[in-house]
């Protein structure tokens, strides 16, 4: 007989059913997963030997968790995969509000229910996917949305006097019993409503409106928070963070490669999308990169963060700029240009925040300057550094390509160009060529053309030829034909 088909408190005894407690559940199930070498945090990439080895003593611990982290670090991810830890189904007594489990009732509800039916009492199952539930912190926030109210409708239907715990209205907690409850963004729940948690996480009692009641929720708490709310929203008063076993601090990709995975695992990109357009993985190290350089930035707020979604957002962008061109020029596929990457500029201005001297600068123009510093900071990884000082009549192996640009008076890249107008363009400058062969022998033809238009760009961050946009594309010429344009 299936677990689930089980509708009496009766045959649940009789089936040798034994309740645990939600954090001996979790504990339970995680000893059993890490025996097995199973990954209790399947797809959640980067943490492996950070974050998710103290978020699982965390849990052998039986402790309540606070994810402290700045934005887009997968801290709700975190929290959500909790309930794969879970036990698939559990009871609960039919009609009651709270998950009341019939081993253990404690609403008044399931009590008296159990005392009048005994073993004829009716069971329900709960299935994991309904033990989660979260609440996104905000000021407005009231201790009765989380923990409840006297309800006056209540009352007049059962007429009854506010006297008796019956017209009680349970809030979000209460009505996650034996759930996981998790509250995001903890440090804008203002004071007095996290000063309202502090029984719930020790000793289990909820107060209402002057009832005191003995409720030992069964609750695995899992909060959120990012350390610049400390200072600038609102912060985690001390005796709740006292009340709050483990803090683990969670931390952005530290490599490219981790970047790459969750970037691909996480964008959402149409089927004809993928199949039109072909993505050098240059072009993919490249987009993770403008992340790391935003990190880093004079012109962003490091304290504020950037998140992962950054990378996300702009790759689907990027591969929507080239399905658009390839769209246009009714081309059935096409390979992603480096011109392209100025298609992501509206992905990072909305997620990066200025501090004064990005603002001068303008969002638009510092997004142009982290895809410059991407550049620049790969190039060296696929050909000689490209010195800032040389002698005039230093021979490099970039000189030919230069004095091609000041013989030729350079070219222009336009973006609707088709895939063979591009192609032609670029091979053309046949120092540039002859650079890929001595240097990138091994390329595979795909990776090609967006390797030329990558040694063309990083010449122009290192100041040895210039680039200007115009409405239809870029010109590319030498610096001296560019100074002579100007006067």
């Amino acid at each position: 007989m299936k677990i689930e088909n089980i509708n009496t408190f009766g045959e649940l005894k009789q089936s040798g059913y034994k309740s645990q407690s939600i954090k001996d559940e979790l504990r339970y199930n995680l000893r059993e997963k890490i025996k097995t070498g199973k990954s209790a945090f399947e797809g959640v990439h980067g943490f492996e030997n950070t974050v998710i080895p103290e978020l699982e003593r965390a849990i052998l611990s039986r402790h309540n968790i606070n994810l402290l982290g700045l934005r887009g670090q997968a801290k709700t991810r975190l929290a959500r995969k909790m309930i794969d830890l879970l036990d698939e189904y559990i009871p609960y007594v039919e009609g009651s509000e709270i998950n009341d489990d019939p081993f253990h009732p404690i609403s008044r509800f399931a009590k008296n229910l159990i005392e009048e039916k005994g073993d004829e009492t009716p069971i329900k199952w709960l299935h994991r996917s309904e033990r989660f539930s979260e609440k996104l912190a905000t000021p407005d926030v009231t201790v009765a949305d989380l923990i409840g109210d006297v309800d006056p409708i209540k009352a007049a239907n059962l007429k009854l006097s506010y006297a008796d715990d019956r017209v009680i209205h349970f809030g979000m907690i209460p009505r996650a019993n034996r759930c996981i409850f998790v509250i995001n963004e903890l440090p804008d729940l203002q004071a007095r409503i996290q000063v309202a948690l502090f029984n719930i996480l020790q000793e289990g009692d909820i107060q209402i409106r002057g009832f005191k009641l003995r409720m030992p929720l069964d609750m695995q708490f899992v909060f959120t928070a990012n350390p610049e709310d400390y200072t600038n929203r609102g912060s985690i008063v001390t005796p709740l963070k006292d009340r709050i076993g483990s803090q683990i601090l969670t931390h952005y990709p530290e490599s490219i490669a981790i970047a790459r995975t969750i970037t691909e695992q996480e964008a959402k990109l149409d089927k004809h999308q993928s199949e039109l357009v072909y993505v050098p993985n240059l072009a993919k190290d490249l987009l993770e990169q403008i992340s790391f350089e935003a990190r880093d930035s004079e012109y962003i707020d490091n304290k504020s963060g950037v998140s992962a979604r950054l990378s996300i957002t702009a790759f689907e962008n990027l591969l929507s700029t080239a399905e658009r061109r390839a769209l246009k020029a009714g081309a059935d596929h096409t390979t992603l240009r480096l011109s392209d990457f100025m298609g992501i500029i509206p992905a990072i201005t909305g997620k990066v925040e200025l501090v004064y001297e990005g603002e001068q600068e303008g969002a638009a123009t510092v997004a142009q300057h982290l895809i410059g510093s991407a550049i620049q900071t790969l190039f060296p990884v696929y050909f000689p550094k490209i010195e800032k000082l040389e002698r005039p009549d230093a021979k490099t192996p970039y000189t030919d390509i230069v004095e091609w640009f000041f013989t030729e008076s350079g070219f222009e890249l336009l973006d609707d160009a088709t895939d063979e107008e591009y192609q032609k363009v670029l091979d053309d400058v046949s120092p540039l060529s002859a650079l890929l062969k001595k240097y990138q022998s091994k390329l595979d033809e795909k990776e090609l053309y967006f390797m030329k238009e990558f040694v063309l760009w990083a010449l122009v961050e290192y100041k040895k030829l210039s680039k200007d946009r115009f409405a239809q594309g870029y010109e590319f010429k030498d610096m001296y034909g560019s100074y002579i344009s100007k006067l």
